[in-house]
């Protein structure tokens, strides 16, 4: 029976290649669709937004927060692809006691290459796997690093306002694209207020599109307290996918950091 180790160092048994997969991460739903598995992935959750034909066709178990047990029992999946921050541990748990389960832990590029290379072998894609790695390094080799001094803040949500840390995946996408974490010394996602935003003073802050997502009015709004400070939205996926979305990555960042460094 083959053995396979997660990112969370759990050992996963799969009889064989999976027939019956369900994946419960936006990131890892699309990268699945890009290793060619629309056969074989048979659930995905609400928040499965790309490709968009698969989240119009193939059934939903719940959000990533929220699983329907009983939808994920009726699938019968061979093997259930989770992650440690984006699924809920006791949900995991329980889920473990039914079914092979491969959570990923990413926190930079390089776990995200390792992810993107075990899910490749687990499903019997390692060639094509091995591409879309190869394209990802390629394609951020290409992205220039301008190494902005800005002090930035993040922003992943409003009530409250809600920023990244280090060590997490949304801090090391931006300190490939050169920009300066205010937060870099903070753990996870700390919750701050307009107070300690204007006592920051940031010279940029970013909004993100998910899982807030931030339009043109939550601008308006912060450059009241904020009238000396850039403020900017930004893709939320290109910051946080992990999946094969970090192929269209680069390219993007090259264009946000025009606008950060425009007038």
């Amino acid at each position: 029976m083959p053995v396979f180790k997660d990112q969370t160092r759990r050992t996963t048994f799969i009889d064989a290649y999976p027939k019956r997969i369900i994946s419960l991460v936006p990131s890892q739903t699309e990268l699945l669709a890009d290793l060619g598995l629309s056969g074989e992935v048979v659930g995905i959750t609400k928040f499965c937004v790309h490709p968009d034909a698969w989240f119009r066709s193939k059934p939903r178990v719940g959000g990533t927060k929220q699983l329907n047990m009983e939808s994920i029992h009726a699938l019968q999946p061979d093997l259930i692809i989770a992650n440690k921050e984006e699924n809920v541990k006791e949900q995991i748990e329980e889920l473990e006691k039914y079914y092979p389960v491969w959570i990923s832990d990413i926190n930079n590029l390089t776990d995200a290459y390792e992810m993107i290379g075990q899910i490749g072998l687990i499903t019997n894609k390692e060639t094509q796997s091995k591409s879309i790695v190869g394209s990802i390094k390629e394609n951020f080799a290409q992205l220039q690093n301008p190494n902005s001094n800005s002090q930035t803040i993040y922003l992943i949500w409003q009530k409250p306002y809600t920023t990244v840390g280090g060590h997490t995946f949304i801090h090391s996408m931006l300190e490939i694209v050169g920009i300066r974490n205010i937060y870099a010394n903070a753990t996870r996602y700390p919750e701050i207020t307009i107070e300690e935003l204007k006592n920051r003073n940031p010279e940029l802050v970013i909004l993100s599109s998910e899982p807030f997502p931030f339009k043109q009015k939550h601008i308006d709004e912060l450059q009241i307290h904020l009238p000396t400070t850039k403020i900017i939205l930004a893709d939320g996926e290109m910051f946080s996918w992990y999946g094969s979305r970090l192929l269209k990555a680069p390219a993007y960042f090259a264009t946000l950091y025009e606008q950060i460094v425009r007038p």
